[in-house]
């Protein structure tokens, strides 16, 4: 049975960081009519150096409880600032959401990209 994008919603924007050690939701999606398929790209190149930051992906698999999924650390400056969230595929009832907090340092801001694509059937 061929698998086609029903539809694709981009979320684009830039976060400003208010506090230190405040988790701090980027995105959060899930919930749709079928299956979907979601990829970000985040640019960590205000990360001075002494800055901190969490990067956490949680997963709600049953659509209401979030278990995190990854948990990455970046320490500023960095040499390869762009960070790909990679391409996931979640049952239509699933749940992501990702998340920062920056740990140390002057509070920064996040440029991101979310790419979700509904997934359809013929």
């Amino acid at each position: 049975m061929p698998v086609f994008i029903a539809r694709k919603i981009d979320t684009v924007g830039t976060i400003q960081i208010p506090r230190l050690e405040e988790e701090i939701k980027l995105f959060e999606v899930g919930g749709f009519e079928d299956d979907f398929i979601v990829e970000a790209w985040l640019d960590l190149s205000e990360l001075k150096e002494g800055d901190i930051l969490d990067l956490l992906e949680y997963v709600a698999i049953d659509g209401i409880n979030y278990k995190l999924y990854m948990h990455r650390r970046y320490l500023g400056p960095l040499i390869e600032p762009i960070v790909r969230i990679h391409t996931k595929t979640y049952y239509k009832d699933m749940k992501m959401k990702i998340s920062v907090i920056q740990i140390k340092g002057t509070p920064r801001k996040i440029d991101y990209v979310f790419i979700t694509e509904i997934l359809t059937t013929v």
